[in-house]
């Protein structure tokens, strides 16, 4: 499920601001981005926000604003020398002369630009950990408010899928009294009226129809429903539980269609599962 929140905190002079966004996922995956300072706490940030999101392809990411500058530099004089006097022993001993920018390529040379780091005070790793807590909070607002939507439009297909079982009732007893007929008129034309046992006809007949109803499908088909709605509304986290409710319901659409024998009653069972597989894609956005 997408999602996108933030939260921000002054602690003295600086301003720690953390952003996550997501977007859907079958497993956690985290992308972390911190500033140096809080480098040492990645692992404990990385267990919190997997707590607090479930699942996702997740980017957190946390800067630092402040008028001051967060790093200090300075220059490894000692090792600066040492490299200046390597490099015009070895021009001595090639016989070159000493090139006129020798001052920019020994501040390129390893370690000579020494980088400070400030470090991070327990105010501002608490003032971290409430930036992290008002974003989850945030982030969690926007998916609770996507997943209303989204339970909407679930339920809105499932009443669909159940509207279009009620809509198959006029033509199975129509298709009934279809089938009587067409047996009766294949026995009118092979076989002699006087040679039909009525009652051995009405057995076949009883048998064949059976073979033909949906009631069973309709009664799974109607307890999968209510189950698929009442388990939306849980307050745990249900999206896989949903994904095992609609593999149900498919397989009951899919007898009915197999057993409808009438192009009307397959016209509405493919209008069932084209709603069926809208669910089915909008599960996956599911918690």
């Amino acid at each position: 499920m997408t999602g996108f929140g933030s939260g921000s905190v002054q602690v003295g002079n600086k301003t720690i601001i953390a952003e996550i966004k997501s977007v859907n996922s079958k497993f956690f995956d985290l992308s972390l981005r911190l500033p140096s300072m809080f480098r040492e706490k990645e692992l404990e940030l990385r267990t919190e926000l997997n707590r607090s999101i479930e699942r996702g392809k997740v980017e957190c990411t946390v800067s630092v604003e402040s008028p001051e500058a967060q790093r200090k530099s300075s220059f490894n004089i000692d090792l600066l020398k040492e490299y200046h006097r390597e490099l015009r022993d070895v021009q001595k001993e090639l016989g070159i002369e000493e090139a006129p920018d020798m001052f920019r390529t020994l501040i390129n040379m390893p370690d000579v630009l020494v980088t400070e780091r400030n470090g991070m005070t327990p105010d501002e790793w608490q003032a971290l950990q409430e930036a992290i807590r008002m974003a989850v909070k945030t982030f969690d607002e926007f998916r609770q408010k996507e997943g209303n939507t989204l339970s909407k439009d679930l339920e809105m297909r499932i009443v669909a899928i159940v509207n279009g079982m009620k809509r198959l009732a006029p033509f199975e007893s129509v298709r009934i009294e279809q089938v009587r007929k067409k047996l009766q008129a294949s026995l009118d034309e092979f076989i002699n009226v006087n040679n039909i046992d009525r009652n051995r006809f009405e057995q076949e007949l009883i048998y064949y129809l059976e073979k033909l109803d949906v009631t069973e499908e309709k009664v799974r088909l109607t307890s999968h429903c209510d189950f698929f709605l009442k388990t939306l509304k849980e307050e745990a986290s249900s999206g896989k539980k949903l994904s095992f409710i609609a593999q149900e319901i498919g397989r009951e659409i899919n007898t009915m269609g197999s057993k409808s024998n009438d192009a009307d009653m397959q016209r509405i069972v493919v209008e069932m599962k084209d709603e069926l597989e809208k669910i089915k894609e909008q599960v996956l956005n599911i918690i």
